[in-house]
């Protein structure tokens, strides 16, 4: 199910002064429709920094123009569970991902690496649906936080799921240590230099999701299915014509 967002045009640590507007007119294209973003997070804890993270960021998107959505991970079945056949959440947590045009991927470190809350809601996506890709071309940002020093296992590990995914995973990404320091009392994220990080993790992610929007099929378009799709129709051309023959 999808997560109301608490305080969404509160920003107490962002400074406008200092922000782009208009992002599509400094990259000289049409705006066209509002960015649609997906978000994911990783941690079903009352307080789940990576939760507070992940609303933070959506706060930061609805700033710059984008339509954002948050999936609650916590009515999610194991994957290849019976249960997870025909689940509504599974269901919707795909529908989402067809949905969105960019998504934002936010787990804690947990044993060196993502948390099994954030890998179950990517196992439940697949590559392809039919003939629909649910990930292949949208954008991705990484990000993650940490209970000691500043580490990088996450969102390496995140970037590795989401060229797997076939995604665009852009290049900047945000890893928050003693993620407990950064957060007030409401949940809100204090400002620091890893709010401004986040804040340029979430305006590049709205610049290439805008350059990409619509060329992201012909970026992913690959000779090898190119290739394959030409042999079988080849084939089933040979087929007809065998049966009409015969």
């Amino acid at each position: 199910m999808l997560r109301t967002l608490p305080d969404p045009h509160h920003l107490p640590a962002f400074d406008a002064a200092y922000a782009h507007a208009g992002f599509a007119t400094h990259l000289g294209i049409d705006p066209g429709d509002p960015p649609r973003i997906l978000m994911l997070y990783g941690s079903l804890r009352e307080r789940s920094f990576s939760r507070l993270l992940t609303e933070e960021a959506a706060r930061l998107l609805m700033q710059f123009g984008c339509e954002v959505k948050i999936f609650d991970p916590s009515g999610l079945p194991q994957p290849d569970s019976p249960e997870a056949v025909g689940h509504p959440e599974v269901e919707e947590l795909r529908a989402l991902s067809l949905w969105s045009e960019g998504q934002v991927w936010c787990s804690p470190e947990r044993h060196g690496a993502v948390t099994a809350v954030l890998k179950n809601q990517i196992d439940h996506i697949p590559l392809a649906i039919g003939a629909v890709r649910p990930t292949q071309g949208r954008t991705l940002a990484v990000m993650q936080v940490s209970g000691g020093s500043q580490s990088f296992n996450a969102v390496n590990t995140l970037r590795l799921l989401g060229r797997w995914m076939r995604m665009i995973t852009i290049p900047n990404q945000s890893s928050v240590a003693m993620a407990y320091r950064e957060f007030d009392d409401a949940g809100r994220m204090k400002p620091s230099a890893y709010y401004k990080r986040v804040v340029d993790v979430m305006e590049e992610l709205v610049k290439f999701t805008l350059l990409t929007r619509h060329h992201s099929a012909y970026l992913t378009d690959r000779y090898s299915e190119r290739c394959e799709t030409g042999h079988k129709a080849e084939a089933a051309r040979l087929a007809q014509d065998s049966g009409a023959i015969a």
